[in-house]
């Protein structure tokens, strides 16, 4: 199987080739491997997703559904994201593709929609919005040219975890404001313990702490950049990555080479204080000794800016159909039902992380806390940063910003090579757009 990850993208200040972003942002499609996906018996429907994980939540999900439309969903894993990748976009164009899709929202939902090779599901979207299945708020996410290419499988939000003892022990209440954030960091340093996990680890994470300040700085901002209609060479961005250097500085920050399962059991063990991630880390928390509620809680970080609209990133992945699929017809029958308060609460209890269905609580509390607050307080939903931006280009930004925390110093020189992908990038995918 040709073309890697690693290889199709640039090391950090290389510039994107626009042959291969032409490509992608066209037709979709780097990869050369083939599928060998066959129907399933009548009554079965296959989902191809990428993640062990989320083996079992789907089969508990097609039990459910089993039990009330007659349908069960038979999941099958592609561990290597390459190798998924490579699988989905290739086999669209033949007749051995999957019936249906774990994949991403946003802009690469978008990519794939632009090979006419997944489904319009609007009508089973409008359907679950009419009653009361699914949050309308996450409509955009899951938008090509205004049609729903994708239903949302879970809903994760991007929170800050913490161990209640700990804070309990430095006499630290859950921040409300900016400064109290800051307070904690001090406070926590000051007695020992590393306050914040910042990681380059297994590549991706190097977005996270560029879209949470961002984010809580000037969310507008952020929204703006992320769909091209601002610059990374923007006073704002660069205040952003300001900030974090001087966290830097304080020594607020973990080795960035410290992953998030380790940071996990970090701050179950009182070793660090807080961790930044998508309430999907939870498990993991739990895994390492967390106990939700008792020694674990989370929160969403406060704003900045005291005057910004409140906000919290979120991450959601896209439930697809394919047209060529072998079984379409009951796959498109899935998807009618895959919002089914029955099917949500099967499949969001089953992978412990938020449910895209309002009317599902969490069974995990604390996110079930988080819940109530986005909903209660109708915080503004950002798409996480992986999901924003045409897909090539937010790969190399992605390495860009690892070369930023390995040299805090280096912000205005990583600005601007940002800035030069992306007025490549986003003229190339407009082009595309066109024609």
């Amino acid at each position: 199987m040709s073309g890697s990850r690693h290889r199709l993208h640039p090391a950090p200040g290389a510039p994107l080739d626009r042959r291969a972003l032409l490509a992608a942002a066209a037709a979709g499609a780097l990869a050369t491997a083939c599928a060998t996906a066959s129907g399933q018996p009548p009554g079965k429907v296959a989902v191809l997703g990428d993640s062990a994980a989320w083996e079992k939540p789907m089969a508990e999900a097609g039990a459910a559904m089993k039990a009330t439309a007659g349908l069960q969903l038979v999941p099958e894993v592609n561990p290597s994201l390459e190798s998924f990748e490579q699988v989905v976009k290739s086999s669209l164009r033949t007749n051995k593709t999957p019936d249906m899709l774990k994949y991403w929202s946003g802009y690469r939902l978008q990519d794939l929609a632009r090979t006419g090779g997944i489904v319009d599901l609007t009508r089973q979207w409008d359907r679950a919005v009419g009653r009361g299945w699914v949050d309308a708020s996450l409509r955009d996410a899951f938008t090509y040219r205004g049609r729903v290419y994708g239903l949302p499988m879970n809903l994760a939000y991007w929170v800050f975890f913490y161990n209640i003892e700990v804070f309990e022990e430095h006499r630290l209440q859950v921040p409300g404001t900016w400064n109290e954030f800051l307070a904690a960091c001090e406070r926590l340093k000051k007695n020992g313990i590393t306050p914040l996990h910042g990681s380059a680890a297994d590549r991706w994470p190097a977005f996270i702490w560029f879209q949470e300040m961002l984010s809580r700085q000037d969310p507008k901002f952020y929204d703006d950049l992320m769909n091209g209609r601002a610059r990374y060479t923007d006073p704002r961005a660069e205040r952003a990555l300001r900030t974090l250097e001087s966290f830097f500085d304080k020594d607020w920050f973990t080795s960035m080479d410290m992953s998030h399962a380790d940071a996990a059991a970090a701050v179950v063990h009182g070793k660090v204080g807080m961790v930044p991630c998508g309430t999907w880390l939870g498990s993991t928390l739990v895994g390492a000794g967390g106990k939700p509620g008792k020694n674990l809680g989370a929160f969403v970080l406060p704003m900045a800016d005291p005057k910004a609209r409140p906000c919290v990133i979120f991450e959601s992945s896209a439930l697809v159909s394919t047209v060529k699929g072998p079984d379409r017809d009951e796959a498109l029958k899935a998807a009618g039902n895959w919002l089914r308060p029955a099917v949500m609460k099967a499949f969001s209890h089953s992978l412990q992380d938020g449910c895209p269905n309002p009317g599902v609580e969490p069974a995990n509390p604390v996110i079930a806390g988080l819940a109530k607050k986005v909903r209660g307080d109708k915080l503004w939903l950002l798409n996480r940063f992986w999901e924003q931006g045409p897909p090539e280009l937010v790969e190399a930004t992605v390495d860009d910003l690892a070369g930023f925390l390995l040299n805090p110093s280096s912000y205005r020189t990583v600005l601007r090579t940002m800035q030069d992908r992306a007025d490549e990038a986003w003229q190339v995918w407009r082009e595309a757009e066109e024609t």
